[in-house]
């Protein structure tokens, strides 16, 4: 979409206090117009019928038709981008992520309580959200997949890497263990299954960044442990990386690779977000320039912002190979962008390309 066009939202959620606030939210950036509201996924298809949305803000619970259902008919008949507004709940945490399947662009949270203040406070991150919807390039994933998840919901201090790890570690020298790390964001959950899902159980160890928020990683994990030929599991700190194995950061906090001789462990950190995630991909790829060098492989994929970006150039000045996601494949451009002005990625490829690269 061109930045000077209109972005017209239609807001579907059963609760009126949150259409209202969200459309009153909304409706404060002169760019964007809410054509319409919707109590439920029934209303908003006769709305759909006048005048078609630039994006979708879907609630997944509601009377008559449930989000999910409704998710799918819009994807299978007109592909638009979705935000997926969810309660922050772990019992919800396992039907967003089927959203995210069925192609959901992200996961924008909202609490339980107080979801009219938590609304208003976030004012800045919904619109973000929506304006990168309308930017993102819906269905172009190969068709074993879709597309998108979460970005973190409240804004925080830009922190760097340095506020979790120091900068200027010397890397091991070549040994036996090698391995990958993979960094994402926006369209990332998609992009992450199709890629594990096509790995063989000799490819070397994983591990991963997702930016996702706390309750959903260990759901998330799950899902990919049961679609995947290799074990995919949350992280737990001491976890040895091993082939055939991806470990995921764990939502709100940072994920760590240390050096254990010749080996490699991982440490799940409690920290400031950097670059306002948590887990950061910043922190993960510096860990790997750190701790294993040109034993490494760094791939950033697609997502929104720059995180990682910095990173993926330490670990490629480090001596590890690094790749980065070309355009036409990524829901969101931005993270591998960064990363490919910066001179941090060796190559560019499609997501297709990826599987091969990571198990080779």
């Amino acid at each position: 979409m061109n930045a000077s066009q209109e972005i017209k939202v239609l807001i579907v959620d059963d609760s009126a206090v949150v259409r209202q606030v969200m459309a009153e939210v909304l409706g404060r950036d002169p760019g964007i117009r809410i054509i319409a509201q919707a109590m439920d996924p029934l209303f908003a298809l006769e709305k759909m019928k006048k005048e078609w949305p630039d994006v979708i803000l879907l609630d997944v619970e509601m009377p008559r038709m449930d989000g999910i259902t409704f998710l799918r008919k819009i994807m299978a008949e007109r592909p638009t981008p979705v935000i997926i507004c969810s309660s922050l709940t772990e019992k919800g945490a396992e039907t967003t992520l089927q959203a995210l399947a069925a192609g959901a662009f992200a996961i924008f949270t909202k609490p339980g309580l107080g979801v009219k203040d938590f609304l208003l406070d976030s004012s800045n991150d919904l619109v973000a959200a929506v304006r990168a919807a309308a930017g993102a390039r819906v269905g172009r994933m190969p068709p074993q997949i879709s597309r998108r998840p979460a970005e973190s919901p409240r804004p925080a201090p830009k922190l760097s890497a340095d506020a979790v790890l120091p900068p200027g570690i010397e890397p091991m020298a070549a040994t036996t263990d090698r391995f990958t790390a993979l960094g994402t964001s926006t369209g990332g959950t998609q992009a992450l299954e199709y890629v594990l899902a096509c790995l063989p159980r000799t490819c070397p160890g994983l591990v991963v960044v997702q930016h996702m928020p706390e309750k959903f990683t260990a759901a998330f994990a799950e899902r990919l442990d049961r679609v995947c030929q290799i074990d995919v599991r949350e992280a737990v700190t001491g976890d040895r990386v091993l082939p055939g194995q991806a470990l995921i950061a764990p939502g709100g906090r940072h994920l760590v690779v240390r050096r254990s001789g010749a080996q490699y462990r991982v440490e799940v950190v409690s920290a400031p977000p950097v670059n306002r995630h948590c887990p950061s991909v910043d922190v993960l790829f510096r860990s790997c320039a750190q701790a294993a060098g040109r034993n490494a492989l760094g791939v950033i994929m697609t997502g929104m912002g720059d995180d990682g970006a910095r990173g993926l150039l330490e670990m490629r000045q480090a001596g590890a190979h690094t790749a980065a996601q070309d355009e036409a494949s990524c829901v969101v451009f931005g993270m591998p962008k960064e990363a490919i002005r910066m001179g941090a990625a060796e190559r560019v490829v499609p997501l297709a390309a990826i599987p091969d690269l990571v198990a080779r």
